[in-house]
């Protein structure tokens, strides 16, 4: 990135005004230049070092309450959940009709119990993928409520979906897929008259190939259907449609008849990202990279490893017009592991890590850099660790060493074709969307949520230290870990964003962090992870839940689309699987993901390890490198070392009928400066019962506020959201000459109350030390103490969460300003015009640093108050 950012944090402590220039690369365009004037007073300065000495006193309070508690009921306890797990029970066979109009027959065969039976099964299933397209998925973790110990698999699909930008290959690999692609081919066309692809193509009559077409610009639709705009997942979302059970009736038999199983198995690459959300990509790519190769199995081994059963599912196929796969072979071509040795690799430098030694420390040295100026509040940057690969290091092998030594509940060995493996042990789930059977005591109490509502579940992972040399050593670097304020902050952004990512598409209201900093032990790392839920609303799916949560802010950072473009231009070279998620989308609405980390990607008869770590600005450099080349030693020992070598809780507050009404009738428009906090904020909104569209910021959105204006339909409110960067970036002045124009009330948050101070004639300032996923004690001014202030009923101090590290200088906020909210070390924590209906927080009301009843009241006031 150039020119370099130049930041002089001393120039702040020692003299009158300072200039800051940088360059950031906005997501969606060339470089933006910038320079931001920053004036300070000494005494401001002398402040802000004086508040960073006294941070690690503030954040290390260890204050533990011993009266009081309840508990918590455990999710699992409630309802009827798998854990990702197979059925209970096993499933009798049977038969159902598609939406397609395909009869699925699966016919269900037990494994006879035996000493090592099943894991004789397993192994050889296990042994075939070295030379066979196919996936074994492998659950060898329990977590109560979490995880189960289960195996799945399957070898020689009749059908391979291959994608790659927008171009997707749907290929039957045998007889028995030659008859299932009519059917298909009939889907795709049927895009293709929706407008969705711009080309199908059969090619050698074993071959469909497909177009899609490009989605529409940002700003042209809600950014809650972003999911919804063409992409390979349309394709993939036509696919579970044509395959699911038709009828309410049938679907719920399905799980009597194969347990759901049923469905799509295989790897989604990171860049699968960019169709979701576009950046300006930088590296260059391998053409014969995929971002997406999923299987349609017809044969699944399953075994339940906690209850000791195994069977096996047979499934034939039977099109309308009578074609069958009964009596065909299943089979398909081998193509055995290839070592390096035995690949022409001359013409290929061989580099044993893409990014020289020292170079990681010096990469998140930049990151800090914009980390100071408010660009970015943290990032995931990654390298790879490369091996040749002999006859010992085959993926079956590797495989079987990774899950005796680094059990997990996403194991994974799948063989993708081409001398493309994917080996993997990860700790962390992406997305897991399931139907629970609610338990509810008393049958005549409501359930909680619509019926056949999809719960949608996450479990961020941010927060590492390594393992101890025993229990006690262990209890040690937990504690370390729970009270570091660094690695909070990390696992606070991380879950804020996973709401976010939640917020766009669930139930308002739903979306709850059911498990708080909870342990995670792993053989050489212990992690603090997050549990969030949430409900979806009836017009989205999983597949939307999916997409919306690509890729988790674990593996990229936040702001997610800032962090995305950082990670872009930093790395030495692409991620290709890394970041990304394999598991299962099935054919029922369900789906189970894990992120692909902890992984061994085998290509070409070379083993490459690829480990990340979350930089905040507390980082140190040296300990972040220190801790990727960690997290990959225990997939690079698997690599290297033979089996016979010796080894030197949150819960949201019930919404009042206050909440639920004061929206009623009102419609909102809420625009999105690029933050990852936006959803969440809109899906507070929607709590008091208002209509709230988000609309991304620019041109566009303007457009569509005066239309809506001269169409009769003006706004009750317009909310600027947060955002990275400094107001100008976005134009907010455009946005607030058109509000002030039409006398629409506006509320702003961080960026929104920032743009507020600007446009009428104040001055930023911003902090020596960023306060980006930091809770602070702010304290009500006597305006913000007035009957009709945004504060109403609020006590006179109380805590918030902040992200940011711009703000408005005190002394130069304009007169017709009233500033109602100031934190401990006198930064403008919120203000209110003393004219127009406008208002604004430089803190934010939906992080879970703010306590929901106080975010909530801060809302409706600001509906109540400003007209």
């Amino acid at each position: 990135m150039s020119p370099k950012l130049v930041l002089l944090v001393s120039a702040l402590l020692c003299c009158p005004t300072a200039v800051i220039s940088f360059a950031f690369h906005h997501p969606q365009s060339s470089i933006l230049r910038r320079d931001l004037v920053v004036t300070t007073r000494l005494n401001e300065a002398a402040a802000e070092q004086q508040r960073q000495e006294q941070i690690p006193r503030h954040y290390n309070n260890n204050d533990v309450p011993k009266t009081g508690g309840r508990g918590v009921t455990s999710p699992a306890d409630q309802k009827a959940l798998s854990l990702g797990a197979p059925p209970a029970d096993r499933p009798m066979g049977g038969s159902y009709i598609t939406n397609g109009g395909l009869q699925v027959t699966a016919k269900v065969v037990p494994l006879l119990q035996g000493p090592g039976v099943f894991q004789s099964a397993l192994d050889t299933l296990q042994t075939k993928l070295d030379s066979q397209r196919g996936v074994l998925l492998d659950s060898s973790y329990e977590f109560p409520g979490r995880y189960a110990r289960w195996s799945l698999g399957f070898v020689q699909p009749p059908i391979s979906i291959e994608g790659r930008k927008d171009q997707i290959v749907i290929t039957a690999l045998n007889g028995r897929g030659n008859i299932l692609l009519p059917v298909i081919q009939q889907a795709l066309l049927d895009l293709k008259n929706n407008g969705v692809l711009s080309k199908v193509e059969n090619d050698n009559n074993n071959v469909i190939s497909a177009t899609i077409v490009p989605p529409p610009p940002a700003g042209t639709f809600s950014e809650e259907q972003r999911s919804k705009q063409p992409s390979l997942f349309s394709v993939v979302r036509a696919l579970v449609h044509l395959f699911a059970p038709f009828g309410d009736e049938a679907l719920n038999n399905s799980n009597n008849v194969d347990g759901g199983q049923l469905g799509l198995y295989g790897a989604f690459g990171y860049d699968l990202t960019f169709q979701f959300e576009p950046i300006e990509l930088k590296q260059k790519r391998d053409p014969n990279q995929r971002d997406l190769v999923l299987y349609l199995p017809d044969e699944i081994l399953v075994i339940d490893k906690q209850r000791n059963g195994a069977w096996t599912i047979l499934y034939e196929f039977e099109t309308k017009d009578g074609q069958t796969t009964r009596g065909l072979e299943r089979t398909g071509s081998d193509e055995p592991f290839q070592p390096f040795n035995s690949i022409d690799n001359h013409n290929v430098a061989f580099e044993d890590r893409d990014t020289p030694r020292h170079e990681f420390a010096t990469s998140v040295e930049r990151a800090k850099q914009e980390f100071a100026v408010g660009n970015l509040f943290e990032a995931v940057l990654s390298q790879t660790f490369r091996h040749k690969c002999g006859e010992k290091q085959k993926p079956s092998i590797l495989f079987s060493r990774l899950k005796s030594r680094n059990p997990s509940p996403y194991g994974f060995c799948i063989n993708l074709g081409n001398q493309e493996y994917l080996v993997g042990a990860s700790p962390e789930m992406f997305v897991r969307c399931e139907r629970p059977n609610n338990k509810n005591s008393d049958d005549d109490e409501e359930p909680e949520y619509p019926p056949n509502s999809m719960r949608v579940e996450t479990c961020p992972i941010s927060g590492t230290v390594a393992r101890g040399a025993d229990a006690l050593e262990d209890a040690q670097r937990i504690k370390s870990l729970i009270i570091s304020a660094k690695e909070e902050s990390e696992l606070t952004m991380c879950t804020d964003v996973d709401r976010n990512d939640k917020s766009r598409i669930c139930i308002p209201g739903s979306v709850k962090v059911i498990g708080r900093r909870q342990i995670e032990m792993y053989s050489r790392l212990i992690h603090t992870v997050d549990h969030v839920e949430g409900y979806l609303r009836p017009e989205f799916d999983s597949l939307d839940a999916f997409l919306c949560h690509t890729w988790a802010v674990t593996v990229t950072g936040a702001p997610k689309t800032w962090a995305i473009q950082f990670v872009e231009d930093m790395e030495r070279s692409p991620r290709c699987w890394y970041g990304g998620a394999v598991g299962f989308i099935g054919f029922d609405g369900g789906l189970n993901t894990g992120l692909t980390l902890r992984t061994v990607r085998v290509y070409n008869g070379i083993a490459e390890v690829r480990a990340g770590a979350t930089l905040l600005f507390d980082s140190s450099p040296s300990a972040e490198e220190l801790e990727t080349e960690l997290k990959a030693s225990a997939m690079i020992d698997a690599i290297v070392r033979d089996d016979d070598e010796e080894v030197v809780t949150y819960t949201a507050a019930r919404k009042s009928s206050s909440t639920r009404n004061i929206g009623v009738g009102k419609k909102l428009v809420l625009i999105d400066h690029e933050d990852s906090f936006v959803h969440t904020l809109g899906n507070y909104l929607r709590q008091t019962g208002a209509e709230v569209d988000t609309l991304r910021s620019g041109p566009s959105a303007l457009a569509t506020i005066e239309r809506m204006v001269i169409q009769g339909n003006k706004p009750d409110m317009v909310i600027l959201s947060p955002g990275p960067g400094n107001p100008s970036d976005f134009g907010l002045s455009q946005t607030l000459d058109l509000l002030t124009k039409h006398s629409i009330p506006t509320f702003g948050v961080c960026l929104g109350l920032q743009g507020m101070v600007e446009y009428f004639g104040g001055t930023l300032g911003i902090l020596s030390y960023p306060m980006h996923g930091k809770p602070s004690m702010i304290s009500l001014t006597a305006a913000g103490k007035a009957d009709r202030s945004i504060f109403s009923s609020l006590p006179d101090s109380f805590e918030v969460a902040r992200y940011h590290s711009l703000h408005g200088l005190r002394d130069k906020i304009p007169s017709c300003i009233e500033v109602t909210a100031v934190s401990e070390d006198g930064i403008v924590m919120a203000i209110q015009h003393k004219e127009l209906p406008m208002a604004g927080v430089q803190f934010h009301p939906e992080s879970i640093l703010t306590s929901p009843f106080h975010g909530m009241a801060i809302l409706m006031n600001a509906l109540k108050f400003l007209r």
